[in-house]
């Protein structure tokens, strides 16, 4: 009975899951059902098979796309994960500096994402932007609307500015978590910043660093909002990643093969959410052990 008792706790949760499972599963199915369709018009379809699965696997434009966001995802998480620590390590633990710092770490991260790329377009305009004006005053010519390097590198300033606070808010707490015992035993030996940041900080930091690299990783890989605001995709398809190309095909009424690369990429997705949440128990277990 008291058994019984303890499982009734389910029933309670039982209508998020169903309303979870309807507002996912129904989109998805209706996505399934286009993918396996030519769709003409109302009404008017015929049944492909996986022609648009095969279509979209040997696309070279999607695989474009592909490496094109794996180089992002990489770059953005090579930058703010050690730059986020660096910024927590150099936050005040105490005192009125720690709220005043939460308090402008936070202010990136709530602003609309749209917003912040129209921020940077106006921010980098070679002739009105604060930014452009300036770099182009020391005799470099930048422009993110013509020139694609000058376009990654615009999209990785906004990228790093936007969210880095993210992961220098996760180290923070991280950081603040540790006893403080561990740091008296640290100055009693005589260990050394290094020795003090490499054997006590960064090793109870490595589950929250996890957290931040899933997240970050995760998130720049779903990226559309701003890159969109701030270059189109351009200039050409330089900064088309995974989920601007979905727009376009979706856009252009390539309605079968958007929605086969649909799935593919909610695959993709779904693969690397499986291995960093193996990380994560890696993590956990190591931690326990």
């Amino acid at each position: 009975m008291g058994k019984w008792e303890d499982n009734k706790a389910w029933f309670l949760v039982l209508p998020v899951f169903l309303l979870v499972a309807i507002s996912a599963i129904i989109p998805l199915m209706t996505v399934v059902n286009y993918s396996v369709q030519d769709i003409f018009g109302p009404g008017d379809r015929i049944f492909v098979g996986t022609e648009w699965f095969e279509d979209m696997l040997s696309n070279r434009r999607l695989h474009d796309a592909l490496w094109r966001q794996f180089l992002f995802s990489g770059l953005v998480l090579l930058i703010e994960i050690p730059l986020g620590v660096l910024i927590a390590l150099a936050m005040p633990k105490r005192g009125w500096g720690v709220s005043v710092s939460l308090v402008l770490l936070a202010l990136p991260l709530l602003i609309p994402w749209n917003v912040i790329g129209t921020i940077w377009i106006i921010f980098t305009r070679p002739d009105i932007g604060l930014l452009g004006v300036a770099i182009n005053g020391l005799g470099f010519e930048f422009d993110h609307t013509s020139a694609p390097l000058d376009a990654w590198i615009t999209v990785m300033l906004m990228e790093v500015w936007h969210w880095t606070p993210l992961v220098a808010l996760l180290a923070y707490a991280g950081l603040r978590a540790i006893p403080e015992a561990y740091f008296q035993a640290a100055r009693i030996d005589g260990a050394s910043p290094w020795a003090v940041f490499r054997y006590i900080q960064l090793p109870k930091m490595r589950g929250v660093l996890t957290i931040a690299v899933l997240l970050r990783f995760m998130d720049s890989f779903l990226i559309y909002a701003e890159p969109f605001v701030l270059t189109g995709g351009g200039p050409g398809n330089s900064t088309t990643f995974l989920s601007i190309y979905l727009v376009k095909l979706s856009t252009a009424m390539d309605v079968g093969p958007a929605a086969a690369f649909s799935i593919i990429y909610f695959l993709i997705i779904l693969l690397f959410s499986w291995l960093f949440y193996q990380a994560l128990q890696n993590v956990g277990t190591g931690d326990r052990q």
